[in-house]
């Protein structure tokens, strides 16, 4: 008897017509207005890292340890929130469509950062002021709770199967590069003004800076396309019975349990390292090593310079050896090399304290260049905005916000400025455990996907190898049923065989 992987093995079901192939002017178009919005997403933490003295002064008067709380506490509301921001925006990404919700999700972050750059002081409102701004960074978490998300859900469906690795990369290189814009603006309005014009309406004009950004983006997002993943997926499930969010919700917690604990997983390796370099080391370099605020951020900029300009080149070599390999040595490599880092920043000069960011950074690439591209991966099309948005929040606001605390408390409770270090080594012992389950994606289909491809040249090629070619898989496309079960019946003719084929793949009625 055949079984249903026989029937996809054996017989070609593949046809040309089901070949998506990608417009490369729109996919581009695309990549430039999701960039711009994980640039938005990291300036506005940037701003608010870098302006804390002037923050605290004008908002949390409240004096020592207060005021440090309180500033902080309004950071946290951010990614408090942000969880919630994602179950609501991911299945509507699904529904609606995944330009319509980060048009909305960039907007609204730019609106929040702008309208904190309004708000009177404590002194002219008193604890208005404070309130306004947790309010408003209530807003900002919510819409960056669709952002992420949504932008590698959207190139990943953009992208062709053999390049996804390369173009998803350069989303990240939008967030560090977004950072440190922060970093560099907050560094230059504080180097032309006095500490009392800083305080007075300095520090407004950082936050300023997001509502044309935020307005070029919105004009940009308006103009790109829907995928074409992701209409073929709309076009198959237009005559399915629609779901409510909260049926939708328990669906993928229920299908995708374990791709929601292996994307954790990956998602608490880059982040604790991440947030360990851009929101961590800024206090680290002042408070331990005694630096400046100036000379702390004159190390860190080129270094989150570097990291941009280098995650295109890990992505692209994703897409040769594949996404595990690259996690896996990443992971590995950052055991070995974070309390050198350390060492080297806490026993040298300047110099030393850049090279020990500067493996930071090296550390850093390995994960942020594939996870935009791996992640999305774990889902299948008709939820993977919803799924990416409920694992990548949640994980970020428990995992990954939190490593400048969770560094403090384990300093104090270890007693050795290596914490930091170690904490990096525990996440990426927890992050090999994800990369042990994970699904090799290089050059694949996404799931629930037909396969997609940059020239028409490339259709013809791939249809007649389709069954030598380990990486096509028809049983996780949606071919249609119709299609599989022709098949059956001519092998189950040919062997005196039968098998019902079609329940083993993704169905299209």
């Amino acid at each position: 008897m055949n079984t249903p992987e026989q029937i996809h093995q054996s017989v070609p079901l593949l046809k040309e017509e089901d070949v998506l192939v990608v417009d490369q002017k729109e996919m581009k178009k695309a990549l430039r207005a999701t960039i711009l919005g994980n640039f938005m997403e990291w300036f506005d933490i940037g701003v608010y890292a870098y302006l804390s003295a002037s923050i605290t002064a004008v908002f949390f008067p409240f004096g020592e340890p207060w005021n440090q709380l309180a500033f902080f506490g309004a950071l946290a509301a951010t990614f408090i929130v942000r969880p919630i921001g994602g179950l609501i925006l991911g299945p509507l990404g699904d529904k609606l469509g995944r330009r319509k919700v980060l048009a909305f999700t960039i907007i609204m972050m730019a609106l929040g950062t702008f309208l904190i750059g309004c708000i009177p002081s404590y002194d002219s409102w008193g604890m208005w002021a404070p309130i306004t701004l947790i309010l408003l960074k209530f807003v900002q978490g919510f819409s960056t709770g669709g952002e992420y998300a949504g932008a590698a859900t959207f190139i990943a469906e953009y992208s062709a199967d053999r390049r996804r690795g390369f173009w998803a990369s350069f989303l990240d290189m939008g967030s560090y590069i977004g950072f440190a814009f922060a970093a560099a603006l907050a560094t230059g309005v504080e180097l032309l003004l006095t500490d009392e014009q800083m305080i007075s309406f300095g520090w407004r004009i950082c936050f300023w800076v997001a509502l044309p950004l935020g307005i070029i983006g919105v004009i940009m997002r308006s103009h790109i396309k829907e995928s074409a993943t992701f209409e073929a997926q709309q076009e198959a499930a237009k005559d399915e019975e629609e779901k409510g969010m909260g049926a939708t919700l328990i669906e993928i917690f229920k299908k995708y349990w374990p791709q929601l604990l292996t994307g954790a997983a990956l998602v608490m390796c880059a982040q604790v390292i991440g947030y360990a370099l851009t929101t961590f080391m800024p206090t680290y370099l002042t408070e331990n090593l005694g630096y400046d605020t100036l000379h702390g951020n004159a190390l860190l900029i080129p270094v989150l310079l570097i990291v941009a300009a280098g995650l295109p080149i890990f992505g692209h070599f994703s897409d040769k050896i594949g996404r595990k390999p690259i996690l896996i040595a990443g992971a590995i490599i950052s055991i070995f090399l974070a309390i050198p880092s350390f060492y080297l920043m806490m026993n040298g000069g300047v110099w030393m304290t850049f090279f020990g960011l500067l493996i930071m950074g090296f550390m850093l690439m390995f994960q942020a260049a594939i996870q935009p591209s791996a992640l999305p991966s774990l889902f299948a099309t008709e939820n993977r905005y919803a799924a990416m948005g409920i694992m990548f929040n949640i994980a970020v606001a428990l995992l990954g916000s939190t490593t400048g605390s969770v560094i403090t408390v384990l300093e104090s409770w270890w007693k050795t400025d290596y914490a930091g270090a170690y904490y990096i080594m525990i996440a990426c012992v927890v992050g090999l455990i994800g990369m042990f389950f994970l699904r090799e994606s290089a050059g694949r289909n996404l799931l629930g996907s037909m396969p997609t491809v940059e020239s028409h040249e490339e259709v013809q090629e791939l249809v007649e190898t389709q069954l030598e070619n380990d990486k096509l898989d028809t049983s996780t496309m949606p071919i249609p049923v119709v299609r599989i079960e022709k098949a059956e019946a001519e092998l189950a003719s040919e062997n005196g065989t039968a098998t019902s084929a079609a329940e083993g793949s993704q169905r299209v009625e």
